[in-house]
């Protein structure tokens, strides 16, 4: 596999960047978490490879894409539905972690004969509305440094975790790949009952859930019993799959898509 081409479309002047990894093989569409972006599936992409042409979208206010008016479902789905039309593709396969696998199933249900399957990475349909936000801590978070070990340092616990996907501005200066309230505001929006986006489709579907995740047990069996076509894996990992067992994840995704093909 080669290295991934960078590109990006403009959406009423805004830019939304995203990583094609390349190949002949068919495409698969791949949406990252909150304060994650589109590199996040690089394993993957090679995994797959060349099979699939993994597609990695950098969401709006991620990694190199600009910050957006507002982060509404609505206005993610709408970033989805531009690129495909951009790239001219009429129909994909949708692999989605976290925010991105909400999206992803939300996108299949508004866009049914744009979605040939999903696999949802711990995603979970039901977010409580009440309580704090689990994600209110990154206001706390330094924006930029002077350097790049500085600003990892700053960031303490989480300075391992965003280290690789830290941005360096022209003038030498480092930043995060994200706006700390960007991300507030998009984790406000994201919470709700989804379970109507949930079972409105009727592709094939897999429930990827970590067992240490974000989906609680007896929510994923609800999700797989009362959905139609959908499978099953969990891994003994946390909410970060990918990350947490990376060979694992990419068997689970690369069986499920070649049984749909087959």
């Amino acid at each position: 596999m080669t290295s991934p081409l960078r590109s990006e479309l403009r959406i009423d002047g805004r830019r939304l960047s995203y990583l094609d990894f390349g190949g002949t093989g068919r495409p698969l569409l791949a949406l990252h978490g909150h304060m994650s972006e589109g590199a996040s599936f690089t394993d993957l992409a090679r995994e797959l490879a060349p099979d699939r042409r993994v597609i990695a979208l950098d969401q709006r206010g991620h990694g190199d894409s600009d910050r957006a008016a507002d982060y509404s479902r609505e206005g993610y789905l709408a970033d989805i539905l531009a690129l495909l039309d951009h790239l001219g593709i009429e129909r994909i396969a949708i692999v989605g972690h976290s925010l991105g696998a909400i999206n992803a199933y939300q996108f299949a249900a508004r866009h049914p004969d744009r979605v040939e399957a999903f696999v949802n990475t711990d995603g979970p349909v039901s977010l409580g509305l009440h309580g704090p936000n689990p994600l209110a801590f990154v206001l706390g978070l330094p924006t930029q440094a002077p350097t790049r070990q500085a600003l990892i340092d700053g960031l303490g616990p989480a300075g391992p975790f965003l280290a690789d996907t830290l941005r360096r501005n022209p003038d030498g200066t480092w930043r995060l790949p994200f706006h700390p309230q960007d991300i507030v505001d998009s984790e406000d929006l994201v919470h709700g009952d989804h379970w109507n986006d949930w079972l409105a489709s009727s592709c094939p579907a897999l429930l990827i859930r970590g067992a240490r995740g974000a989906i609680p047990a007896d929510q994923a069996q609800a999700m797989v019993g009362r959905r139609p076509r959908t499978s099953f894996v969990e891994l003994d990992t946390d909410h970060f799959v990918y990350a947490g067992d990376p060979a694992g994840f990419a068997k689970a995704v690369r069986e499920f898509l070649d049984s749909i093909t087959a």
